[in-house]
C-alpha cells in the first residue's frame, strides 16, 4: 500500500533538523553558479566556503532553480510510493522554481500540489510544519493544500540587510546608493510582502536602531495576535542571532525563539551578516 502524502521543500527554505531526519520530506536544491563553476545548495559547499568564495570571486555568483527534469525524476521515484506530495515552494515572484516543480510533476504524470508559500526561508518551513499537523489531523492532501494557500498571508519578516557591497556587486543597489549608504552607514531593512516580493521598508543609522526596529514590530504582533514563536535566519552571524535572541527575550521572556541559517542560495543575494526576524501571526490558532 502506497503512502498518502510525500512533502517537498526546495532550498530557499530553512530545512531543519526534524525535516532533514523525516522519512517523508524530499528537499530539493537550488544551483549556485561562480562563473562557470556550479554548486549544489547545501550539498557542495558549506557556508563558510561560501562567503570566502563571495568575498574572493572576481564575479558575483548566481543562483538557478533546479530544472523540470531534476523534479521530474524525483517525482518519478514518488509516484512508486506515494499517493500525491504537496510542494511548498520560493515566492514565484522571486525564483522560477515552483514552476520547475509544476512542470516536473506533469512530466512524471504524479499528482503533486504545488504551494507557492509567497515567501523564503521560514516562511517554506512553517508552512510544511502546518501542513504535516494538518495530515495529523486526518485531513486529505488537496484539502492541506488549500488551507495552506490560505496562510501565506499570515507570514510576517523584517530582514536586517548586512553587506552593503555584496548587494552593490549583485546589482541591486546603484554606485551612488552604495556611497551614501556606506557614507552614513545605513541599514536596510526589507521585506517579504504579503504578495510575495523582496521590498525595501525603511533605512536606520545604526545596528542598535536597526535591531530595536526589528523587535518593536515583534512585539507589536506579540501583544494583538499572542504570537510567542519566532524565527532569527542570519547569514554566517551566529553571534548577531544569539544577540538578536537576547534582546527578543528582554521584551518577550516566554517567546520560543529558533536560530538558524539562511541557505546558500539566499545568502548570495542578502549578503554576509544579515538578520531576519520572523514569525507567523497564525501560529497560535
Amino acid at each position: 500500500m502506497k503512502k498518502p502524502i510525500a512533502w517537498v521543500i526546495d532550498t530557499t527554505g530553512f530545512v531543519t533538523e526534524e525535516m532533514k531526519a523525516h522519512p517523508d520530506v524530499y528537499v530539493v536544491p537550488l544551483n549556485i553558479h561562480f562563473g562557470s563553476e556550479e554548486f549544489i545548495d547545501g550539498v557542495d559547499l558549506t557556508q563558510a566556503q561560501l562567503y570566502e568564495r563571495i568575498k574572493a570571486a572576481p564575479e558575483f555568483p548566481k543562483t538557478s532553480q533546479p530544472s523540470a527534469g531534476k523534479f521530474a525524476e524525483l517525482y518519478e521515484k514518488l509516484k512508486e510510493e506515494y499517493d500525491c506530495a504537496i510542494a511548498v515552494h520560493a515566492s514565484a515572484k522571486m525564483s522560477g522554481t515552483i514552476a520547475s516543480s509544476t512542470a516536473g510533476a506533469d512530466m512524471s504524470g504524479f499528482k503533486v500540489y504545488a504551494v507557492d508559500s509567497y515567501a523564503l526561508s521560514y516562511g517554506l518551513t512553517g508552512l510544511m510544519e502546518r501542513g504535516m499537523e494538518l495530515e495529523a489531523q486526518g485531513l486529505a492532501a488537496e484539502e492541506i493544500a488549500k488551507k495552506l494557500e490560505q496562510e501565506t498571508v499570515n507570514f510576517r519578516n523584517y530582514i536586517l540587510i548586512g553587506n552593503l557591497t555584496q548587494l552593490y556587486k549583485g546589482g541591486r543597489m546603484s554606485g551612488a546608493q552604495y556611497y551614501i549608504g556606506s557614507l552614513l552607514q545605513v541599514k536596510p531593512i526589507v521585506q517579504i510582502s504579503p504578495e510575495g516580493e523582496l521590498k525595501p521598508i525603511d533605512k536606520v543609522r545604526s545596528h542598535k536602531k536597526a535591531v530595536k526596529y526589528l523587535i518593536d514590530h515583534a512585539a507589536e504582533d506579540y501583544q494583538e495576535f499572542g504570537i510567542d514563536q519566532f524565527q532569527i535566519m542570519h547569514a554566517n552571524s551566529p553571534e548577531e542571532a544569539e544577540s538578536l535572541k537576547r534582546e527578543v527575550l528582554k521584551v518577550i521572556p516566554d517567546a520560543q525563539v529558533l536560530i538558524g541559517d539562511l541557505s546558500s542560495s539566499l545568502a548570495v543575494h542578502a549578503g554576509e551578516g544579515t538578520l531576519a526576524l520572523m514569525w507567523r501571526r497564525s501560529s497560535q490558532e
